[in-house]
């Protein structure tokens, strides 16, 4: 999805994702209404990876299981494995129990990217809403995240929605193009 500052990406998300209702006409998603659906397999089957993700003091293995709280460490892992994320956290002196500041200040902003992708599967999700998920990056850690998406899409055939206002990243991986401008497709 992409538009400019103010187009209503994030507005989009937040009706996808449900933490607001339309007021008029319908968001669908599989094409049945979202408020047909139950408010809670709403928000387990739809993931949001933020551009400023936060991330909470406490280990690494404690933001992962942030998006499930039941996740087991191996489940934990697999989601760190597939989002690129167990490379760097496997070569920290302490693993999955590395302790992370407030904000994720001790990590850089790809780590944080990933660890931010890995939470959001571990629930498992079927849509993936990433929200200017690269804005914040590196040109070359946004080209390493949108291969990233890339792969997880191939190997978990989820549905990706990447909401952006960078026209690179739309002509680097989507499929499919819609353009917001002033709240309408």
């Amino acid at each position: 999805i992409l538009g400019g500052t103010g187009s209503g990406k994030s507005s989009l998300v937040s009706l996808l994702s449900r933490l607001y209702d339309v007021t008029k006409g319908s968001v669908l998603v599989g094409g049945r209404d979202v408020r047909e659906y139950d408010i809670d397999v709403i928000r387990n089957q739809v993931a949001v990876v933020l551009q400023n993700n936060v991330l909470f003091s406490g280990t690494i293995l404690d933001n992962l299981r942030w998006g499930d709280k039941e996740a087991t460490k191996e489940e934990c892992m697999h989601a760190c494995d597939l989002a690129c994320a167990s490379e760097f956290i496997e070569k920290l002196p302490k693993g999955y129990d590395t302790y992370i500041e407030q904000g994720g200040t001790n990590v850089s902003g790809g780590q944080k990217q990933r660890v931010a992708i890995a939470r959001a599967l571990t629930n498992n999700p079927d849509i993936l809403l990433c929200d200017e998920a690269t804005s914040a990056l590196d040109p070359q850690t946004t080209s390493s995240i949108l291969k990233l998406l890339e792969e997880i899409n191939r190997n978990l055939q989820i549905t990706i929605v990447i909401i952006t206002h960078q026209m690179s990243v739309v002509r680097e991986i989507c499929t499919k193009v819609a353009i917001l401008k002033d709240g309408e497709v």
